[in-house]
């Protein structure tokens, strides 16, 4: 089976000056060299700080992508972002269905779905997050959760679209709480998604990077990434610290 290069990805949300910006990646930027053939660093700032990152990034192995997008290619809709604006200003992925998007913005199955073929469509990389809240978690109901998740996409766009996506696997209850899944807890997880890829498409399952989103550290990353499906981390907090951030993706070699 062909080995899965491991994804260290840093979602910044909505946090960020354009100081903070400019010291963080020139720190990223230089600490990742080293790791270029090993682990694939991608940056997720906000929509204002995309120029200026990939300005920053220019001559780095380094890649940047966004953190949402609209389904639409352009037109009326105020206050959105395109995928042809984000490939235009250097973003090679974006997340999508974040569980940030997916409650507190409230974009359904549908639209998640909509998202993912708007992404594919015109070369963004799509990152499907799938995740379970606590009381769903509690409920029993993990499965059924991210099963709905990742067959609503499965079918708008067929498993064949997965050779040009990520999946990240973030437990909603470990998000921002310091709540970590357990690397087995985390493992069982990402073995549920890979077999579900795998009753589709076997080789496609093999092939797709699962990354693990919920609170990971320079601690605990080692432990997380050593598991057989886990293929890296969505990193949220700890990616706004260069220090850090960059012990988890030395982590990941």
């Amino acid at each position: 089976m062909e080995k899965r290069n491991k994804i260290v990805a840093g979602n910044w949300k909505m946090h960020g000056s354009r100081a903070l910006v400019q010291s963080l990646v020139t720190a990223i930027k230089e600490g990742a060299a080293s790791l270029s053939d090993q682990v694939d660093v991608i940056l997720f700032p906000s929509f204002v700080h995309v120029p200026l990152v990939n300005q920053l990034l220019e001559n780095s192995a380094v890649m940047m992508g966004a953190q949402t997008l609209d389904a639409h290619a352009s037109g009326a809709f105020t206050g959105e972002i395109s995928g042809p604006m984000l490939i235009d200003y250097g973003c090679r992925y974006v997340l999508v269905g974040h569980s940030e998007r997916r409650h507190l913005f409230h974009e359904g199955l549908s639209v998640v779905a909509e998202k993912f073929k708007a992404a594919l469509r015109v070369g963004l990389q799509p990152i499907l997050c799938v995740g379970e809240t606590l009381p769903q978690r509690e409920q029993g109901l993990t499965e059924n959760i991210i099963h709905e998740q990742l067959a609503s996409v499965i079918e708008a766009v067929s498993i064949d679209a997965f050779q040009q996506a990520v999946i990240a696997y973030e437990p909603v209850w470990a998000i921002g709480t310091g709540l970590t899944a357990t690397p087995d807890e985390a493992q069982t997880v990402h073995r549920l998604i890979r077999q579900q890829l795998a009753d589709c498409h076997r080789d496609i399952a093999n092939a797709v990077r699962i990354l693990y989103g919920g609170s990971v550290k320079a601690d605990n990353a080692k432990g997380l990434f050593a598991m057989p499906d886990i293929d890296g981390g969505l990193i949220g907090g700890a990616s706004l610290e260069a220090t850090g951030f960059l012990a988890i993706c030395h982590a990941a070699v």
